[in-house]
């Protein structure tokens, strides 16, 4: 499958802001949950399991894009998998998310925080991308990691939380301990992601999947840094930088400042709103995956809508505003990426 004349590159180059013959799409949570394939494996075996064994996570990986017919794979495994190099015990339980048995809340407990060392460490991810890029993909894949805000906000809480307000009180009750979290956190990133890319990663999505939660002056203030110094080292490898976070609108030009490529929008904010707000970026998004429960006429309506905006200027990605969730049927998704590349195309080619 890795014959790289047939190479398809769309998605690399609306990343980079360039015309695409149609739109490029991909989906979060493309892996996984909504198909039958891995809930049959899953039976077998867990997250852990999948993740640790190179070519069933290479299949799973895989397997949305020969059956979605999307432009990018996205890597299968969990923003947790570095924790445990650095000392920090993840378990995933089930209905819950990931539980950390020893949270970190004090300058101790930071200081106890190790490095990681990816060839050592988390090899299976290495080899998993090597395998994937090296034989079995004609479309980019993306690596990704979770940003600092949201690592902590687990770290700190124990485990998922609705308020982060542990997380809140540690940012602005004790400030120095924050900062050596994040600075932990941020050097643990970059040499995570850049082990990625080394391995034959084409992107990296950075996941702050939680820091919504924080307002704008609060971002700049103990989030920003760390974001900043993170993309600037992780420029050096010339690959498309990618952000995305839930509930995150108002940060949109907090993003828009750091040395990234694409924006991922949730759906609460459109991408024409986003362009009139001034927002220069590659932008990727933004359905809301609820409505893949619609009725067809829904959402081909919807995603007209989505498409229009998007293509009114070149650099934008399709995706959801968040991932697929189990109850969304594989042939949705089949029809969802046949329609974008389909009514993309006309229209660009016009």
């Amino acid at each position: 499958m890795s014959n790289h004349r047939n190479f398809n590159d769309t998605f690399l180059k609306a990343a980079r802001g360039e015309k695409t013959p149609y739109v490029p799409c991909w989906y979060m949570r493309q892996a996984g949950r909504s198909q039958p394939e891995y809930r049959a494996l899953k039976e077998k075996y867990s997250l852990f399991e999948i993740t640790h064994q190179p070519e069933l996570c290479a299949y799973v990986t895989r397997l949305p894009v020969e059956q979605y017919q999307v432009d990018a794979a996205i890597l299968y495994k969990d923003i947790m998998t570095p924790l445990p190099a650095i000392g920090v015990n993840v378990e995933i339980k089930g209905g819950i998310g990931p539980v950390i048995e020893n949270p970190v809340r004090t300058m101790e407990d930071v200081e106890r925080l190790g490095e990681i060392n990816p060839a050592e460490d988390i090899p299976y991810v290495l080899d998993t991308i090597k395998l994937l890029v090296n034989e079995q993909l004609n479309v980019p894949l993306i690596g990704f990691a979770g940003a600092p805000f949201t690592l902590a906000s687990y770290m700190i809480e124990g485990g998922p939380s609705k308020n982060y307000n542990k997380t809140k009180a540690l940012m602005h009750g004790n400030p120095e301990v924050w900062f050596k979290l994040m600075d932990k956190l941020g050097t643990m990133t970059i040499t995570y992601v850049k082990a990625q890319i080394d391995a034959g990663a084409k992107a990296i999505q950075i996941f702050d999947s939680w820091v919504g939660a924080l307002n704008a002056h609060d971002y700049r203030r103990f989030i920003k840094p760390v974001m900043t110094r993170i993309f600037s080292e992780l420029r050096e490898k010339n690959v498309p930088l990618i952000m995305f976070g839930v509930g995150a609108s108002h940060l949109i030009h907090e993003w828009n400042d750091l040395d990234l490529d694409v924006i991922g929008l949730d759906w609460r904010l459109s991408i024409a709103e986003a362009r009139n707000m001034g927002i220069t970026k590659t932008l990727q998004g933004n359905l809301d995956p609820a409505i893949l429960l619609a009725p067809w006429p829904v959402i081909e309506e919807r995603v007209k809508e989505i498409l229009d905006q998007g293509m009114a200027q070149p650099g934008y990605i399709f995706n959801l505003g968040h991932g697929v969730f189990p109850d969304i049927q594989v042939d949705t998704l089949k029809k969802l990426t046949a329609f974008i590349h389909e009514y993309s195309s006309e229209k660009l080619g016009q």
